[in-house]
């Protein structure tokens, strides 16, 4: 019988969580000290992609030093000969609020308010750090049971210009960014700071109560355009039980110009926490989305492992 080997380095691989369009994360166990930590590995027919493991080198130097309760752990790099580069990352719930709001809004609104407030709390903390993340939608806030919250994924993410930087900065060879999430500057190629995340997060805000993101688009251009043109919708809309004071909230968070958002995410924090959401508070769910998550433990299957290692099988 073949045997696929499941170790990467010091750590062995227990579980598949997701695949990505260029990573995987695993669960894997360090075998040195039985502690468990989610890895993000490069696949292997990106393994040899010099941006992609630019990325990840950009991810590690921008996160590594970051210490916040509602900001992912970063704790190793590995660029070995014979094996795919990956981070080393802190093991937390694998359900991302995007998976969650695919269930509907009402799986995760009986807590609503913990989660936007970390969330929030999040990306002050990064941009506190100078960092602008450049690519928040709700597949890159981790939540648990609990509603609490990890902000994740800094591939993207840019120093903050500050002074004369700002203002002689050229602009970006390319446009990184998720469509349905992306600011006005953002889309344009403009230099970035915290009011570009702002935008994002307001986004992301729209999507928590209605379940889907502000704009939709038949073509990738008429989605960009109705960032940079089109009217801000109103979450009332399709949920009449959100408050016309948090609808404000978002209206203002999703202002076209920079200047018409709140300074930075200190306000908008203390303009969440005394922002009522609901106007009924929803039930807790009698059947929890969370339920499904799998338990941590080894591989289930091995035939679902690829061999990481680059070594022949036995």
């Amino acid at each position: 019988m073949t045997k696929v080997r499941d170790f990467l380095g010091p750590y062995r691989l227990a579980r598949l969580i997701r695949m990505g369009n260029s990573c995987q994360v695993w669960e894997a166990i360090e075998t040195a000290t039985g502690n468990r930590y989610a890895l993000k590995v490069l696949r292997d027919d990106f393994r040899d992609r010099k941006d992609e493991v630019g990325f990840l080198k950009n991810e590690f130097e921008i996160a590594h030093e970051m210490s916040h309760p509602c900001v992912i752990k970063m704790h190793a790099l590995f660029l070995e000969k014979n094996l795919p580069a990956f981070l080393v990352l802190e093991l937390f719930s694998e359900l991302n609020i995007k998976q969650a709001l695919r269930r509907g809004p009402e799986s995760i609104a009986f807590m609503l308010d913990k989660i936007a407030v970390q969330c929030t709390e999040a990306l002050y903390y990064m941009h506190s750090q100078g960092w602008v993340h450049c690519d928040i939608k709700p597949d890159n806030f981790l939540v648990s049971r609990d509603g609490d919250v990890k902000l994740i994924d800094f591939t993207i993410s840019q120093k903050m210009k500050t002074g004369f930087a700002k203002w002689f900065a050229g602009k970006p060879k390319t446009v990184a960014g998720t469509r349905s999430y992306m600011s006005p500057e953002q889309i344009r190629g403009s230099s970035l700071d915290q009011r570009s995340d702002i935008y994002s997060f307001g986004c992301v805000l729209f999507e928590l109560v209605t379940g889907k993101p502000p704009y939709t688009g038949s073509t990738p251009n008429e989605l960009l355009s109705k960032h940079l043109s089109a009217s801000i919708p109103s979450p009332l809309v399709a949920n009449d039980n959100v408050t016309q004071e948090f609808a404000n909230v978002i209206k203002a968070a999703m202002a076209k110009k920079p200047t018409d958002r709140p300074e930075s995410m200190w306000e908008l924090l203390k303009i969440l926490r005394a922002t009522k959401i609901f106007k009924k508070q929803p039930r807790i769910p009698e059947a929890s989305i969370f339920d499904d998550v799998p338990t941590a433990g080894r591989i289930h299957n091995q035939e679902q492992v690829s061999d990481l290692s680059g070594k022949k099988k036995e």
